[in-house]
């Protein structure tokens, strides 16, 4: 398996990102072609948006994390998240990109990633046709008085209560980021004591032109 397996993502609760804080590492070296589907540079399109999510599929050998993040961290590339495990093919693994295309072209990214390492595809997942999803884990403070709306809460944007004990109550929600965000948000009128996420995990809606 890839070092590093465990989804990576920002400092949440500082809102700081990481993933830019790499290990370089040799260039590994294959004949293996890149098919790079439905990629666009649109940094010069009005209203776009910031980030923008890429997904590579690699091959599954020690090092070629570090040597992806080491890249970005070359280059001054902004990772907002990265997420990376196995495929159903024991051979593969799929990294999954949050990138800031306001400190990069989303082409320029590609073009790089192309040269570096053993990508078996590069593709974009464009908003409209692509379902996201990230996992949050938060603890938060809980008492007889705000417990009630607290869960309340907890109903409404459809998040578990994971663990429960002195004042606190630790919670789980799988979402698309924006909602997330927004579950965060209310929480911080609570007290939050501890918050992870895992960073965003992508595939192509099943009505999609390109289905991966």
């Amino acid at each position: 398996m890839l070092s590093g397996d465990n989804a990576v993502s920002g400092d949440n609760a500082a809102r700081t990102r990481q993933g830019n804080n790499a290990v370089g590492g040799d260039v590994l070296n294959g004949d293996e072609s890149v098919r790079l589907l439905g990629l666009q540079d649109k940094s010069s399109e009005a209203g776009m948006n910031r980030f923008h999510t890429v997904v590579a599929t690699v091959d599954n050998k020690p090092g070629v994390l570090a040597r992806v993040a080491g890249l970005f961290a070359r280059r001054g590339y902004n990772i907002e998240s990265l997420a990376v495990a196995p495929t159903d093919q024991d051979k593969f693994s799929r990294i999954t990109f949050t990138v800031d295309v306001a400190s990069s072209s989303l082409e320029q990214v590609v073009k790089q990633l192309d040269k570096l390492i053993n990508v078996v595809e590069i593709h974009e997942l464009e908003p409209g046709q692509s379902i996201e999803r990230e996992l949050m884990l938060v603890v938060v403070e809980v008492n007889t008085e705000t417990r009630h709306n607290l869960i309340d809460l907890v109903y409404d944007f459809r998040a578990r209560v994971i663990d429960e004990g002195n004042g606190r109550i630790m919670l789980a929600l799988t979402d698309r980021p924006e909602q997330i965000l927004e579950f965060e948000k209310h929480l911080r009128e609570y007290g939050i004591i501890k918050l992870q996420r895992t960073g965003r995990v992508a595939m192509h809606m099943l009505d999609a032109t390109v289905l991966k």
